[in-house]
This record gives C-alpha cells, structure tokens and sequence, in this order.
C-alpha cells in the first residue's frame, strides 16, 4: 500500500508565485506542494516538489509509470477526497491501479438510517472499534456518443467509539482483497493518529528551503477574468429575475371597460421587464460559453506573470531529509526485535542516539562507546542494535572502520 498526499510549502517572499492551499488554515496562499509518496510503515519513497497546489491525480498516475518495474505484485494507492471523480477513477482503472479512497458527499442522514444488523464485521484498530460491510456505487462518465458506467466498491464504516458513519471507495485490479483489508487501508492513515508528517516534522525541517531562487513558469494560465465579470452580472441578473417573478406572481391583471387588458398596468410592465431580463441572461451565458475558461496571464494588462522557485536546492535537502528518516524507520524496527514494547520502541531509539559517550580513533577503526541505560531490558536493547551496527562493518569518509559499543567508562 502506498500512501500519497500534498503537503503545502509557503513562501513569503517578494516575487509573484501560484498559489497553494493550507488545510489547517483553510485558505490559499503562495507556495508550492510537496507531493510525498509513504509506504504502511511510514518510509517516504517518492517526493515530487509542484507549483502551487499541485496536481494530486497526475501524481498518482505518473508515480505508476515512473516505478512500474520496480515495483512487483498487487499494491494500491490511497489517497484522500482531492483525488474523487468519476473520470479519475476511469482513468485509474485504465491504467490498472488499485486505489482505495474517502468518498465524498455522503448522506449522513441516510447512513445513519442503515439497520445495525447490516454491519456483519468487526474489528478493532489504534484502541477503536469499527463495524463494516461492503456495497457497490456506479458512476456514470459521458464519452462522446455514449455514455460509460463504471462500478466501484462501497465499504460502509462505523466508527462504534464515536458513533459516526462513513464510507470509502476501493477498486482491485484483482479482487483479492477483502472488506476489511480495504477499510484497514483507509484507516491506516487518516482514520488514526499516527501521521508520517507530523512525527516527520518534530525532528526535521522538512519545510526549510535552501534558497528562494526564481525564474519565469511555463505557467501562466490563469481562470479568464472576463468570465468571472459576466457570472457577476449573471447573478445579479438571476436575483432580479427572481424578485420580479414574485412580484408577477401576486400582481392582478387589470383590464379596461372592453375586457381587453390595459397595457400600462403594473402587470403588463413587470413582464416586459422579465422579457428584457431574460434575454440579457441568455446574451450573457452566450457570451460566457464563448470565452476560453483559462488566459495567459502574459497577455493581460495589469497582471504580473508567474514565477516558480527553483527546487536544486530543497531537492537535495529533502533527498538527505527523507534518506535520514527512513534509516530512522529501518534502525527502529530492528529496535523492535530486541524491546518488544510497541508504544515506547521509538524513544527508546532516541533515548539511544542521544547518550553521552566517547570517541577514540586507531590507525584503522573509530570506537564509539555509549554510556549504558540504566533500566537492563532497555540496556539489553541498547547493546543489541550497538552490536548490530558493528556487525554491518561500515566505513566512515576517511576510510575507517565504524564500531559501535556500550560501556560505563571512558575508553
């Protein structure tokens, strides 16, 4: 399973940038979009650096075609809501990918109408309970000259901790998954607490760019500011249709001694100004269908063209940044083997790296000796994953031996 998902990086600097958009603010703002790739254990293996807010369903489609030899057997893509859509999901199957998602406007009222009994699976994940059971949804995508209805999972959830219904969406290549693998894959990331990102980002910079260095995007489309004027109109328009069809609706007609209807009456004078309104509205929807839906921003007045900031430098910062996490994930499952203790592994690693100790260098190794823990099953530990690391026989830059150790005094 491969977890993929954009992670804003700001820029507050001078130059006219695209625009990106922070989730915990809730807004857009300059920037670019980190679309990180992680594997279920948390190993970041793919990073691609976006303009702006990025394009998360292209992402995914090219992380398949960039990796496609390397990788072997069944996988699947999960990704959140950004990525829903019935002609992504099309597009998706066509290029033969698992994925499991989040899917989006659902009715709440109705699922919590759904009978409990309907809830044949349990289980339980990160301390909460969760009931499922699997349905279907269509989707209906319209080609040219025909019309394509594509079928998906449903895998209905219920959260039994805090009462709430939800559902995700899961399309296998090979139907070899099950109801609750599926619902898992979904949990596994957004439905608990652990999150890559935020472990991520208490131990390093993963926002620091070395260097704001820009230069001309090839991007300078942007939505056509004429179309944005005429919805404008459109809607004022629309509101004024709205109040003179309420006012029609409860003038009287007036008529004069013959029968006939009076020409000047309140009436006869709020239809005609519906027929002018009208015919404005359909004038304006023309004109709008005509003009193009993005313009180059180059060719505007008053527009400054888009720049984009040159990524050489964050990079090979986050190259570093994502090759030290990973070690940190492979040195704390190795931890794992010898202090099977699942919810203190990770600070007993660093409890580790950051013991005192002292260094001696020979002619041909360099000895590093850690001061020992205090409590044994955690000293135990500690000289295990030493040992470990000796026994890989590393060689530092100046071409000694690396030797790891853990002893109470100095060598």
């Amino acid at each position: 399973m491969f977890f993929i998902d954009g992670h804003l990086l700001p820029y507050s600097g001078k130059h006219k940038v695209h625009l990106g958009y922070n989730t915990q603010r809730k807004m857009m703002m300059p920037g670019q979009t980190n679309m990180v790739t992680c594997d279920i254990s948390g190993r970041i293996i793919d990073f691609e650096i976006q303009e702006g807010k990025g394009d998360l369903k292209s992402c995914i489609i090219e992380f398949k075609k960039k990796w496609e030899k390397e990788l072997s057997g069944d996988y699947f893509m999960i990704f959140d809501r950004e990525g829903y859509g019935a002609e992504f999901f099309n597009n998706l199957i066509d290029n033969d990918i698992s994925f499991v998602t989040w899917e989006k406007h659902t009715d709440s009222k109705k699922l919590n109408e759904i009978a409990e009994e309907k809830f044949t699976e349990s289980f339980e994940m990160n301390g909460k309970k969760y009931k499922i059971f699997e349905g279907e949804k269509s989707f209906k995508l319209e080609e040219i000259n025909n019309t394509k209805s594509i079928k998906l999972r449903r895998i209905y959830i219920w959260n039994i901790s805090s009462n709430c219904r939800t559902c995700g969406l899961a399309w296998d290549r090979n139907n070899s998954a099950t109801t609750l693998q599926c619902a898992q894959a979904i949990l596994s990331r957004w439905g608990a607490s652990e999150n890559t990102f935020k472990h991520l980002y208490d131990k390093h910079p993963f926002h620091y760019h070395p260097g704001f260095k820009t230069e001309k995007s090839e991007k300078q489309l942007i939505a056509n500011p004429e179309i944005k004027s005429i919805e404008k109109e459109i809607k004022v328009i629309r509101k004024e249709l709205d109040k003179k069809h309420k006012e029609n609706s409860k003038a009287k007609e007036s008529l004069i001694k013959d029968g006939s209807r009076r020409e000047n009456s309140l009436k006869a004078r709020l239809e005609s100004e519906i027929e002018q309104l009208e015919k404005k509205y359909k004038n304006l929807l023309n004109k709008k269908k005509e003009l193009p839906e993005k313009v180059d921003v180059s060719t505007l007045e008053d527009y400054k063209s888009y720049n984009k900031i040159d990524n050489e430098g964050k990079n090979l910062f986050d190259f570093v940044t994502t090759s030290i996490w990973n070690v940190r994930k492979e040195l704390t499952d190795w931890l794992l083997c010898h202090y099977p203790n699942e919810n203190e592994y990770v600070d007993l690693f660093y409890a580790i790296t950051e013991c005192h100790g002292w260094i001696k260098s020979e002619a041909d190794k360099v000895v590093v000796r850690l001061e020992p823990l205090q409590q044994p099953s955690r000293r135990k530990a500690q000289e295990q994953l030493c040992k470990r690391l000796t026994a890989l026989s590393s060689y530092i830059p100046i071409g000694k031996v690396l030797k790891i150790e853990v002893g109470s005094s100095p060598i």
